[in-house]
C-alpha cells in the first residue's frame, strides 16, 4: 500500500543522507567526496566546490583541486581551511594540493564516536517513518479502508523494511569504522 511505500522512499532516504555523509569523512586515503560538503564564496554565491573544479588524486594521501577560473584559488584555500576537514591546503596559484597526513588513534576515535552519532540519527530517522505509517495503517484499518488481517500484514511488512533498512545503516557503519581503523 502507499503507506509502506511511502515510508520506504523516506527510509531510503535516510540510508543515502549517510552514505552521503560517510563518504565526506576522511578514512586516511584521500578521495574527491571529502570536499563534496565544501561551498566556496563565488561571486556572492556559496556554490559546491566540485561546480568550480576538477578534483583527482594523483597519489593515496593527496587531493589535487584545479579550479576553472584561477581567480578563485584564493577563496577555494579558504572555504578548505574553514571547513571542517582539518586540512592545510597548498596553493601555487593555480592548483591546491591537500597532502592527508596519516589519522592519529585519538583523531580515529573521534571520527569514529561521530559515525556512531550519523548512525544514531539515521536509524531514529528510519524508526520515525516507520511510526508515521504505522500510525496511518492503524488509521486506515479504524476508518474500515482495510481490514484488520490487511492491516495487520501491512505492519509485518513494515517491520521486515524497517529492519532492512535498519541493518543496511548498521552495515554502512561497520564498513567505514573498518575503513578508519585501518592503519
Amino acid at each position: 500500500m502507499s503507506h509502506r511505500g511511502d515510508a520506504e522512499t523516506r527510509m531510503k532516504g535516510a540510508v543515502e543522507a549517510l552514505r552521503r555523509e560517510l563518504a565526506g569523512l576522511r578514512a586516511g586515503r584521500a578521495t574527491p567526496a571529502l570536499v563534496d560538503r565544501v561551498t566556496v564564496e563565488y561571486y556572492g554565491t556559496p556554490t559546491p566546490l566540485r561546480e568550480l573544479a576538477t578534483l583527482s588524486v594523483p597519489e593515496p594521501r593527496q587531493l589535487l583541486i584545479q579550479p576553472w577560473d584561477r581567480s578563485i584559488v584564493g577563496a577555494i584555500e579558504r572555504a578548505l581551511l574553514k571547513s571542517d576537514l582539518g586540512v592545510q591546503p597548498v596553493s601555487d596559484g593555480q592548483v591546491i594540493r591537500i597532502h592527508l597526513p596519516p589519522l592519529t588513534e585519538e583523531r580515529r576515535r573521534e571520527l569514529v564516536k561521530s559515525i556512531r552519532r550519523m548512525e544514531e540519527e539515521q536509524k531514529v530517522a528510519v524508526r520515525n517513518c516507520r511510526r508515521d505509517a504505522l500510525e496511518a495503517i492503524r488509521e486506515a484499518a479504524r476508518r474500515g479502508d482495510i481490514t484488520e488481517d490487511e492491516a495487520r500484514r501491512e505492519q509485518e511488512e513494515l517491520q521486515r523494511t524497517t529492519d532492512r533498512y535498519v541493518a543496511e545503516i548498521e552495515g554502512l557503519v561497520r564498513e567505514k569504522e573498518r575503513e578508519i581503523l585501518q592503519v
